[in-house]
């Protein structure tokens, strides 16, 4: 999830060329929503989000829910200081990515 659009459809359409099954959200609270009804393999998340829920809460959702407990959760920051990895981990992230986000990177993550 990403609340920038452009990069958000840019980003899934670069994955959807790798043949990743991609769906889209803007804010946290669809994004959780959108994981419960359809439970994802990975989701690439945004640290800075809108809305009152940002990545870091995302995280912490999606680990409250055992249905996504197990889900691969990666985050996406401008900022990759040993702190911003710590606090992505202790709020649930398997791994953070620093931005910008290339198509190497992407084909990484799916691998």
């Amino acid at each position: 999830m990403e609340d920038n659009t452009d990069l958000a459809e840019g980003l899934a359409e670069l994955l959807r060329m790798q043949g990743v099954h991609v769906r889209v959200a803007y804010d946290g609270t669809s994004a959780v929503k959108s994981a419960l009804e359809a439970v994802p393999d990975i989701i690439l998340c945004d640290l800075g989000l809108p809305g009152g829920m940002d990545g870091f809460a995302v995280a912490r959702a999606c680990r409250a829910e055992a249905s996504l407990r197990n889900v691969r959760l990666v985050a996406a920051s401008g900022y990759s200081a040993d702190e911003d990895h710590a606090n992505a981990t202790a709020a649930g992230f398997d791994s953070l990515l620093t931005k910008p986000l290339t198509e190497e990177s992407l084909r990484k993550l799916v691998r």
